[in-house]
């Protein structure tokens, strides 16, 4: 049956019309190396999905790791399209949208997972996995950045945003973009001042980007002074850019949760990369500046599974739409 499989498999390869092996590990490994390509779909910071796919391409040298990078509003709508019509491109995806994992709960846009690092304890599959099919990756600690040639006494708290000096040069993140920015706000008005903090930073008449990732980038540049839902800009800084940061007194963090598209037209390829983003090697690469899944990892920031969930009643259904609208009339 196992021969039969890896045969399938390797007809079909050329075509992205493969199925996935029923056998051991080490079957759908065959299986995936005939496949010869997998494309993931992620939200993570370019520079770790190139670590990813450098790791990756490293460890399975046969095959091709195609890397997809967006935000979650744009990928998540490929998907759904991609479900709908039966034909997919993709084969795994990272995102960040918990909604829109709770209303994708019965559908079959994405495969259980196989792999054996998912069983690993150190991984902890009871608090790292949802539904068997949607898995911990790590996840995104964003918090307050600065050009530290424009601001070399830097900033402590998002109260120094408010400087009248910062008119214009404050960067923040479109709330639109994705349910899990608007968890970041929500999180800022609990700690920080409410929604009075908020409406006397949108007199500040901010830049609005549509993710962290120009955001920093704006920052490197001295675009702008400072930001509000700035990552760490680690590779910015390895690179010489003047730019700093802090997590500030209050914690904040989105989960990353990757899971195998059930549409995939590389269905044993998708199951290998899914695991081996969970072992040492693959969280060395995208966890540098994040939060890990797995212990020890040299650069991680903290253990993703101790990052707290989103608040869910301006993340879904119609609380989420009444404080995007709350907030984009705001920030208009």
């Amino acid at each position: 049956m196992a021969v039969t499989a890896v045969a399938v498999a390797a007809c079909g390869g050329s075509t992205g019309t493969t199925g996935p092996v029923e056998g051991s590990w080490e079957d759908v490994v065959a299986a995936a190396n005939n496949e010869g390509k997998v494309t993931i779909y992620s939200t993570q910071a370019a520079p770790r999905l190139a670590a990813l796919e450098t790791a990756f391409e490293t460890a399975y040298p046969e095959i091709d790791l195609e890397v997809v990078r967006g935000v979650d509003s744009d990928l998540l709508a490929k998907m759904d399209a991609e479900t709908r019509s039966g034909k997919g491109i993709g084969d795994v995806a990272v995102i960040t949208d918990v909604s829109w994992m709770q209303a994708n709960a019965d559908s079959d846009v994405a495969a259980s997972i196989i792999g054996p690092d998912f069983d690993n304890p150190e991984y902890n599959r009871a608090t790292s996995i949802v539904d068997d099919r949607f898995f911990l990756e790590g996840a995104v600690i964003l918090g307050l950045g600065w050009n530290t040639d424009l601001l070399p006494n830097g900033i402590e708290e998002p109260a120094d945003l408010l400087d009248p000096a910062l008119k214009d040069k404050v960067g923040i993140v479109n709330p639109a973009t994705s349910p899990t920015y608007l968890d970041y706000y929500s999180h800022i008005e609990a700690n920080y001042g409410g929604r009075e903090y908020l409406t006397d930073l949108a007199a500040q008449e901010p830049r609005i980007y549509p993710s962290n990732q120009p955001l920093g980038q704006a920052l490197a540049s001295g675009e702008i002074s400072a930001g509000l839902m700035a990552d760490p800009m680690l590779p910015s800084k390895e690179a010489g850019a003047p730019v700093e940061w802090t997590a500030g007194e209050h914690i904040w963090g989105a989960k990353w949760y990757g899971l195998v598209m059930g549409t995939s037209p590389h269905p044993n390829a998708a199951q290998v990369l899914a695991n081996f983003m969970v072992t040492v090697p693959g969280q060395e690469a995208t966890s540098v500046g994040y939060a890990s899944v797995l212990p020890g990892v040299t650069g991680s920031l903290a253990a993703a599974q101790e990052v707290p969930d989103q608040n869910l009643e301006v993340t879904v259904g119609e609380g989420a739409q009444r404080y995007r609208t709350e907030l984009e009339t705001l920030f208009r």
